[in-house]
């Protein structure tokens, strides 16, 4: 007789999701499923709504990483208006950008990821947690509060708040950068790079110590894609989108925010919210891509900043041209807080950061915009399209955890045909797919969006379970 397993809910992630997995009668697994169950319904609340409050509404989707969805509607907005934004606007909105990444990045790798590389994968449940890691790793832990502090301290000294500011707008950002907020940025920036040197070292020496999750932690071939400059350098707020095969070749290169719909469709699942987008000229759901630092890391060529290109270098040497495995992710995100970093004292020294000419105004010159960033989970599609006043008539969001819907899918069969064993369950093999799950730092409240269709399967069943009637659409 068949069974399954329910792992419900997925501990340590943002937002609510479950796994189901299938055994047969020999106990192997058969089947499994990735489940997002909750909903959000921003694409049609936000009808009528004017576009300049897009930035502030959106923003509230998410209390992790509300600047990129800030920055995200704030750029389709500059669409509309037809603008382009003053230089220091825009390097003060990488600025705050690059804090988010360093914010976020460090949730995810010292509160989330760490209890299961400090305390073991198959280690008690009730320690493995942040709680568990300031008892057993304090200095690490530490390290894990005071560069997200950081992180937070940048997007308060700029945009007054540390959780949904509505300091970006459409046309720039809603007031300069004070000199003494600059000054004590630039002198906390050495303890932060401190910090993340060393977590680098530390993670870098621990990576023996996972050869078999390594091995088995959504590795498999797929493509890449992320945001790059001409040169093809790692972008996070400016760049075009560029795709990258599982081989290394460059298959598009400098796709504008404009014409994402040419190459990303986005279908309906039956078992999720979550809708699943695909790469157009392969079809669904041969199209499989993957996005956020991992994705990033094999799109570009290079980070463009001195410490951070030496571990990108690294970080392909010892993984290779294209580096798949999952739990790679957590190797990249922390390349990607050294490169922010770097980023952010590169924007402070520039004079021209503190300029006060921030805003450009204007009204409805355009009927659509697209705006597209690197959220810290990935590419990040903010689409409008609004009536001559400037109400929203239609919206759609592709957020980054949408886009790794079916790598996370298949990365979650690929750790469960590995690790579990029907005839001997137990709480470690449940909790390694739950931690592939994790490598990807999904964030459920942002990736569930309605596109105005729902993959839906109704069934009518007797009282003795047999079924009667079915309907799908």
């Amino acid at each position: 007789m068949t069974k399954r397993i329910t792992i419900e809910p997925i501990s340590r992630i943002e937002g609510h999701g479950k796994i189901t997995i299938h055994l047969d009668d020999a106990g192997r697994v058969s089947g499994s499923e990735f489940h997002v169950t909750q909903i959000r319904g921003f694409e049609k609340f936000t009808e009528g709504r004017p576009y300049y409050e897009m930035p502030g509404i959106t923003a509230r989707i998410c209390g992790i990483c509300p600047i990129s969805h800030l920055l995200a509607s704030a750029k389709a907005g500059d669409a509309i208006m037809a603008v382009k934004i003053p230089p220091a606007a825009r390097k003060l909105r990488e600025l705050v950008h690059c804090a988010q990444i360093v914010q976020s990045h460090a949730l995810s790798f010292f509160y989330l990821s760490a209890p299961d590389f400090l305390l073991g994968m198959d280690s008690d449940p009730a320690a493995r947690n942040v709680l568990g890691v300031i008892a057993e790793h304090p200095e690490l832990a530490r390290d894990g509060i005071d560069l997200r502090k950081f992180g937070l301290q940048i997007v308060e000294g700029l945009a007054g708040e540390r959780v949904h500011p509505s300091w970006v707008v459409p046309g720039g950002v809603a007031a300069p950068l004070a000199a003494q907020v600059r000054d004590h940025v630039l002198s906390d920036l050495p303890a932060a790079r401190a910090i993340i040197e060393r977590t680098i070292r530390f993670f870098k020496d621990a990576l023996d110590n996972y050869k078999d999750e390594i091995a088995v932690f959504g590795s498999f071939p797929t493509m890449y894609a992320g945001l790059v400059d001409a040169k093809g350098r790692l972008q996070f707020y400016d760049g075009n989108l560029r795709f990258r095969s599982a081989s290394g070749e460059i298959i598009e290169d400098q796709i504008p925010a404009e014409d994402y719909k040419q190459w990303i469709g986005e279908a309906s699942l039956r078992n999720s919210y979550l809708k699943a987008p695909y790469f157009i000229p392969q079809g669904f759901a041969d199209g499989i891509y993957r996005v956020g630092p991992l994705g990033r890391l094999n799109a570009a060529d290079s980070c463009g900043t001195p410490a951070a290109d030496a571990e990108f270098r690294e970080f392909h040497e010892r993984f290779g041209t294209i580096a798949h495995s999952a739990f790679l992710y957590h190797y990249a995100r922390l390349i990607e807080v050294l490169h922010a970093l770097e980023k952010i004292e590169v924007l402070l020294n520039d004079p021209q950061i503190l300029d006060t000419h921030v805003r450009a105004t204007a009204g409805v010159n355009a009927l659509e915009g697209v705006g597209m960033i690197e959220a810290p989970r990935g590419t990040l599609i903010h689409h409008y399209k609004v009536n001559s006043e400037g109400a929203i008539t239609w919206a759609n969001l592709i957020v980054a955890t949408g886009h790794n819907n079916l790598a996370i899918g298949k990365s979650v069969q690929q750790v469960a045909e590995h690790y579990i064993d029907g005839a001997k369950l137990n709480e470690g093999m449940l909790n390694h797919v739950s931690a592939v799950v994790r490598a990807y730092d999904p964030c459920l409240s942002c990736s569930t969006h309605a596109d105005g269709s729902l993959a839906m399967k109704i069934e009518l069943r007797g009282a003795d379970g047999t079924l009667l009637d079915e309907t799908a659409n």
